[in-house]
């Protein structure tokens, strides 16, 4: 889950600025009735300074308009104090005039008249300007996109330490956007906005520690961070923290906290969260098996399209679990999974499609999902495929094919399939007669628990030498220490 920039702008929210705080320490009366809720006298007093000449109060009463402070919140006059104050140079009326113009308060949407005012605080080093201005420049808000320009006024932004330009910053260095992909650049500004406990930047720094990208491989460190960012209740680090105890990652595992944590993120409708809850209910992982619970979270994934849900509603259908057996409802999952590419799903609405269960049995149909399937490396569906070509069902009966399919279903441990081979050789369907490939495709598919396969390597076995039965067994040996890939 890789977020998105970060694009805020923020208008400044002092008491009432860090500015007029410092100048006046001693507290006048206008920020003593300001700092007691009493916002009308405070206005009042504003005014009296700006009639007596003093003018270093006027972002202070734009603000007090612009939130509403004791008066009608009214834009307005916010922009007539912001627009004095920012002419006077003040860099905090300018930030937010640029934000009134940004947002199209009291005015008219500018992104350009945004960047004006944002560019006249930045180079007065306001932070909050300058991150905004690296903002627009990354995103095409009144300018063409520049990510150089956006790394700049990232950069001056984050190195006075402000942590959604260093989280931004660090993104773009793991994007490789306007500089060279730096994974130990993006971690180092990750670390540095993580420290200050923002928590995007948390999530991305376990990410890297999970990861090992610019860093070793450390899933201690990872759940750390996951944890930090999971207390401030971002949804992905609740996710992925859960994932940790799960699979026992840099935690011990635990089933009970890995629900508890994936419940914290499916609440705030994580797909992949609501999924895993689903599949811990589905198979009874820190709480008591309860399919009808496990649906109830596989529904509210499976309306956010995530096809793992989908395809698992199929299954549940498909096998009456927590609800009645339903052929139709089971086909309807599995073709809305099937038709993301899903090869489970397309396996599945194959055998439907065969078997004829929940709908008129349609041997081509089948074919067709289960050719789907097997193209994406799906055994099953290339063993089921390799039978209808040998049957000449719903194609025409083609052994070579036949041979294909099992072959590729053999070659991944599939006993039926090498069971099936076997027979192909002993028959020379498809494939020159072989007594000693059948022996060893029977012999592996029997070293596999199938028992068909076993009978059979004993039955051919009668038709054999000792010579050609030990090299049988030879290339057994040899086709397991190749894997099974290339043993005929």
């Amino acid at each position: 889950m890789k977020p998105l920039l970060l694009f805020i702008f923020i208008a400044v929210l002092l008491n009432i600025s860090t500015a007029w705080s410092e100048q006046y320490e001693d507290y006048t009366a206008a920020h003593a009735a300001y700092k007691k809720g009493d916002y009308t006298k405070a206005l009042k007093l504003y005014r009296l300074y700006e009639s007596q000449g003093n003018t270093d109060y006027r972002n202070d009463i734009g603000l007090i308009y612009l939130l509403g402070k004791g008066v009608k919140q009214d834009y307005s006059q916010a922009l007539v104090w912001f627009r004095k104050a920012a002419a006077q140079g003040d860099p905090d009326a300018q930030l937010n005039l640029g934000d009134m113009y940004n947002k199209g308060k009291g005015v008219a949407q500018n992104d350009i008249e945004a960047l004006k005012w944002w560019r006249l605080a930045a180079v007065q080093r306001v932070a909050i300007a300058q991150f905004n201005l690296g903002v627009m420049y990354a995103n095409e808000h009144g300018v063409t996109p520049d990510y150089i320009e956006a790394v700049k006024w990232y950069r001056l932004a984050a190195t006075q330490g402000y942590a959604k330009a260093q989280y931004n910053l660090g993104l773009i260095y793991y994007k490789g956007e306007g500089v060279a992909q730096d994974f130990p650049a993006a971690l180092n500004w990750y670390h540095q906005a993580a420290t200050q406990g923002y928590a995007k930047a948390q999530y991305n720094l376990a990410l890297m520690y999970d990861n090992g990208q610019g860093t070793t491989e450390d899933f201690s460190e990872a759940v750390k961070w996951y944890r930090l960012a999971t207390a401030q209740g971002y949804a992905d680090a609740q996710l992925n923290l859960g994932v940790m105890y799960s699979e026992g990652k840099g935690v011990a595992q635990d089933y009970v906290e890995a629900v508890k944590l994936y419940q914290l993120a499916a609440v705030q409708k994580v797909a992949i969260a609501q999924y895993n809850l689903g599949v811990m209910y589905d198979n009874g992982h820190g709480v008591t098996q309860d399919y009808t619970e496990a649906i109830k979270w596989y529904r509210l994934a499976a309306a956010q399209g995530y096809t793992g849900a989908q395809l698992n509603l199929g299954e549940l259908y498909y096998e009456g679990k927590g609800v009645s057996q339903n052929y139709s409802k089971a086909l309807r999952w599995y073709r809305l999974t099937a038709a993301q590419g899903d090869r489970s799903a397309q396996y599945s609405l194959g055998f439907m499609y065969e078997y004829g269960h929940g709908i008129t049995p349609n041997p081509t149909e089948a074919a067709k999902w289960y050719r789907l399937a097997a193209t994406q490396g799906d055994a099953d569906a290339q063993l089921n495929l390799g039978d209808l070509y040998s049957e000449g069902k719903g194609v025409e009966q083609e052994y070579a094919e036949a041979v294909k399919w099992y072959r590729l279903a053999a070659a991944q441990g599939d006993a039926s399939a090498q069971n099936n081979l076997g027979a192909l050789y002993v028959n020379g369907y498809g494939v020159a007669q072989d007594y000693i490939l059948a022996y060893m495709w029977f012999n592996l598919g029997g070293t596999l628990g199938d028992a068909n396969a076993m009978e059979n390597r004993d039955l051919i076995a009668k038709k054999m030498s000792v010579q050609q039965i030990s090299k049988a067994q030879k290339m057994t040996n040899d086709c397991q220490q190749k894997n099974l890939i290339g043993c005929d």
